[in-house]
C-alpha cells in the first residue's frame, strides 16, 4: 500500500479511530530531529518575506481547509 492510499485510509477513519491510530505511529517515532540547517532557515525568511511582500498571493484558511477535505474526501 502507497504512502497516498494509506492516508486516504487514514482520512475515511472517524475521528476518534483517527486520533488513536495517530498515537500509534506517534509511539514509533523515536526521536524527531527538528534543528534546522541554516539553508532551510534562510529558505523560510525567503518564502515569509515574498509572503508579505505579495499577500494577494494567499489563500484564505478556510478555503485550503474546504479543499483539502474535498480532496480527501473527510467530512467536516
Amino acid at each position: 500500500m502507497s504512502v497516498t492510499e494509506v492516508v486516504e485510509q487514514f482520512c475515511k477513519l472517524p475521528y476518534a479511530e483517527r486520533h488513536t491510530a495517530f498515537e500509534k505511529i506517534c509511539e514509533f517515532v523515536d526521536e524527531i530531529d527538528d534543528e534546522l540547517t541554516p539553508e532551510q532557515i534562510e529558505e523560510l525568511e525567503r518564502r515569509a518575506a515574498d509572503a508579505r511582500a505579495h499577500p494577494e498571493r494567499g489563500i484564505p484558511w478556510e478555503t485550503l481547509r474546504a479543499e483539502m477535505f474535498a480532496r480527501y474526501g473527510v467530512k467536516q
